[in-house]
């Protein structure tokens, strides 16, 4: 009896391993941070914009120039809404146009879209 017992037990962590491992893994998160307005959200994808300034060498003056980053949408973070300012973080690739993972929202958008 005790035997049977044991191996039931064990056929059952085994079970529960291979749900475990069936769900989505975390992504681990590396490299550079930004921050940025959300402009476009999807169901597991954000893309925001963020503005930098160059240095023009020739001219001796600084541009404003707009980059645009994709990142991924954790499940928690779904409420997120366009104009949000959030924080992204550099992570390996997910995709072809994903390289980044959403870590928090620093401030909510005042107008509810």
């Amino acid at each position: 009896m005790a035997k049977k017992e044991l191996k039931e037990k064990k056929q059952e962590e085994v079970k529960s391993q291979l749900e475990h491992s069936m769900k989505q893994r975390p992504v681990s998160s590396r490299g550079r941070i930004f921050q940025g307005i959300v402009i476009a959200k999807f169901p597991k994808r954000i893309t925001i914009e963020l503005e930098r300034t160059i240095y023009i060498p020739k001219y001796e003056r600084y541009m404003k120039k707009q980059t645009r980053i994709h990142a991924r949408l954790p499940e928690e973070f779904r409420d997120t809404k366009i104009g949000d300012l959030v924080k992204v973080r550099e992570c390996r690739p997910l995709s072809k146009i994903i390289h980044f993972i959403m870590t928090e929202i620093v401030k909510k958008s005042e107008e509810g879209q």
